[in-house]
């Protein structure tokens, strides 16, 4: 159901407010490279600083924008279960495709607590659902073994992989088979996942050159291994320097540098340091995104 680049996009800001032309122009810019579908409202998205109001804007416009052209998979977790339900649902009334829940953060539950949430949210909606495993932000790991789990209840379809681990996709891809969808969560992991059976990526780096990115997964999916092993290399630098300060400040500083939209920021997220800013702006030279 989900497979190939889906772009995990900033949202953009001016004077406050979220900038409804930027979000747009950059949809399109990403629809136009070739990717296959757009996470809104994601942890790259500020989802945390969002209001309600906000967070089903960005959606709205998302879904608006791509008319059907790319699939949407809109960013609705919450470490609150009442909270990811009723964004779930609104994900749903207005059809977006997918629906991407992160595992709660800062409560810290355990295995049975994390299974209970996914499935309450999954029973109250008929939207499919793509869990989200990302330890370094929350503070939980989800075991594949509560993967196998909820990869039984139906519209549970996929996972974005983020621990950076290798050994994890492989313990899914064994314990699940095809019932569920494993993305890769973590640019720099992303053809090393494909390896051991990942079908794609929720990627930050896409942004920036959502072109490379499609070539390498369809390289790879073509078999030609060698021909995708060389961009990934080539892509490595950038997204090792995407992640030099807390996501989104480098990407949303690159962007800025591209002219594609503000560097501006929701505390207690901030502008990264001039040092770090001036690696980033030599990566995108390098890479020839900058002119």
């Amino acid at each position: 159901m989900f497979e190939g680049i889906y772009v995990a996009i900033p949202t953009p800001f001016k004077n406050g407010k979220v900038d409804e032309r930027a979000l747009r122009e950059h949809i399109e810019f990403l629809i136009e490279k070739g990717v296959d579908g757009i996470v809104p409202c994601g942890t790259t998205g500020e989802s945390a600083t969002l209001s309600y109001e906000e967070h089903e804007e960005v959606i709205a416009i998302t879904i608006d924008q791509c008319k059907g052209r790319v699939k949407v998979i809109a960013g609705t977790g919450s470490n609150c279960t009442e909270e990811a339900i009723r964004l779930t649902k609104f994900a749903e009334e207005v059809k977006a495709d997918g629906a991407l829940l992160i595992t709660p953060y800062y409560n810290k539950p355990n295995q049975e607590g994390l299974y209970l949430h996914f499935k309450a949210v999954a029973e109250a909606v008929s939207i499919p659902i793509v869990l989200y495993n990302v330890p370094g932000r929350t503070g939980v790991n989800m075991l594949p073994e509560t993967v196998a789990r909820l990869a039984e209840i139906e519209n549970i379809v996929a996972i974005k992989e983020a621990t950076g681990n290798t050994n994890v996709t492989t313990e899914i891809v064994n314990l699940c088979g095809e019932k569920i969808t494993v993305l890769s969560g973590d640019d720099t992991t992303f053809f090393p996942l494909l390896a051991v059976g990942a079908k794609g990526v929720i990627s930050v780096t896409a942004n920036i050159v959502p072109d490379k990115m499609a070539e390498m997964f369809k390289k790879f999916m073509e078999g030609n291994v060698f021909e995708a092993q060389k961009l990934h290399l080539e892509l490595y630098p950038l997204s090792k320097v995407l992640f030099i300060d807390t996501n989104p400040i480098p990407v949303k500083t690159a962007l800025w540098m591209m002219g594609r939209m503000e560097k501006e920021f929701r505390l207690p997220l901030c502008p990264t340091t001039p040092e770090k800013e001036e690696k980033i702006k030599e990566t995108l030279k390098s890479m020839g995104v900058l002119r």
